[in-house]
């Protein structure tokens, strides 16, 4: 996503500021990273959901003790083999969608635009 958007700008963008005497890191600071906000954010947002819903990692890394357990290994400790409990189930998976949804609809914004950024060319 922030390579294809990166190879996407133009390298007039990068030659102009350092006729006028800016240094690489001063081009990248005030022109490059203002400029990829958008991408940055749509990274973020899927890194974040990436990270929320694994659980098998959640798994390896707290070692199934439930005092600590993530509520994703909580929540799949509510399924049992006789299927009771849909109501605590759907409760709980509501109460775990709500910090994505939070996360998503608070950089929504940016979601859209970074994701074309570095899709579309010209």
């Amino acid at each position: 996503l922030l390579s294809n958007f990166f190879r996407a700008l133009p390298t007039d963008l990068f030659e102009s500021p350092e006729m006028d005497g800016a240094g690489t890191l001063t081009v990248f600071f005030r022109i490059v990273l203002p400029l990829s906000v958008p991408a940055i954010a749509s990274l973020v947002i899927f890194q974040f959901l990436w990270i929320w819903n694994d659980l098998l990692v959640a798994l390896i890394f707290v070692g199934g003790s439930e005092p600590v357990a993530p509520l994703t290994v909580k929540i799949a400790g509510l399924v049992n083999s006789l299927g009771q409990g849909y109501h605590l189930l759907t409760a709980a998976a509501f109460i775990s969608m709500i910090v994505p949804l939070i996360v998503f609809f608070s950089l929504q914004r940016f979601f859209v635009r970074g994701i074309l950024a570095g899709s579309v060319k010209g």
